[in-house]
């Protein structure tokens, strides 16, 4: 869809404020929003691809530096023509939440305080605490707090067709 004589495009709402940008007509804002998605989008894939050649062009060189540096993961760097290439494998750590659960228990049980070795969290669900009868949930709610969440807005055509 065109855009009106003078109306911003999305390349110059970067130099807009938010305000006057909210004053734009609706129809403009839904052509602005539509083009931004889809750009978007497209940047997304480009960006898929190029770090898919990255990986392709140098993994085999940055897992032999690593192999030679004798660690699993991190940060190797090495040249390519002039430029220095920075290979980052991050460690990614899980715990099983069952066995950590038990080892809390052993340490708590021998008279130690678990606080000096594990951080403990405690998540409820919100599905799970929709579901339970009022008294339970009435002892759970002091410990909750509910924020919003960042407010999204899609504009759509009359009749949901885009």
């Amino acid at each position: 869809m065109p855009y009106p004589e003078n109306a911003p495009t999305p390349d110059d709402l970067t130099g807009l404020d938010p305000a006057e940008i909210a004053q734009l007509p609706v129809d403009l804002l839904a052509i602005l929003q539509r083009e931004v998605d889809e750009r978007l989008k497209q940047a997304k894939a480009a960006k898929a691809r190029l770090d898919g050649a990255l990986t392709i062009r140098y993994a085999t060189r940055a897992a032999e530096m690593r192999e030679a540096q004798e660690k699993d993961t991190g940060t190797v760097r090495f040249y390519d023509g002039d430029f220095i290439i920075v290979a980052d494998l991050p460690k990614r750590v899980e715990w099983n939440q069952d066995q950590l659960a038990a080892m809390v228990e052993r340490i708590r049980t021998a008279g130690d305080d678990p606080a000096q070795y594990v951080d403990v969290t405690y998540k409820v669900a919100e599905r799970k605490y929709a579901a339970w009868p009022d008294a339970i949930r009435a002892g759970f709610e002091p410990a909750r707090t509910v924020r919003p969440g960042a407010l999204k807005i899609e504009i759509k055509p009359e009749g949901g067709a885009q």
